[in-house]
């Protein structure tokens, strides 16, 4: 499934609230500047909150940051072996956990 969204998720099997989801972050990534309140109350229509909607443009907010600064510095990405290991204990533990 991630592959076909990846590839195209209007014509994904994801829900048409999460297309709607989807084609609001593509327009923060894509036209930030153009959104208007018409983008707001598609998705809002669809379902989502407008504490949804703001947490999805904080989280690309800092996702393209965090790229343009990983960039810039000539940080490296982790090898895949690193990513499989936090998902997994991500699926074990959560987001956090104690220490």
């Amino acid at each position: 499934m991630v592959d076909q969204v990846l590839a195209d998720y209007h014509r994904s099997p994801i829900t048409d609230k999460e297309k709607a989801l989807l084609a609001f972050v593509d327009r923060v990534n894509s036209a930030a500047a153009d959104i208007r309140r018409e983008h707001v109350d598609s998705a809002k229509k669809a379902g989502w909150t407008e504490e949804a909607l703001y947490d999805a443009i904080t989280v690309c907010g800092l996702f393209n940051f965090y790229n343009r600064w990983c960039d810039a510095a000539g940080v490296h990405p982790l090898p895949d072996e690193a990513y499989k290991a936090g998902a997994k204990q991500m699926a074990a533990r959560g987001y956090t956990h104690e220490l």
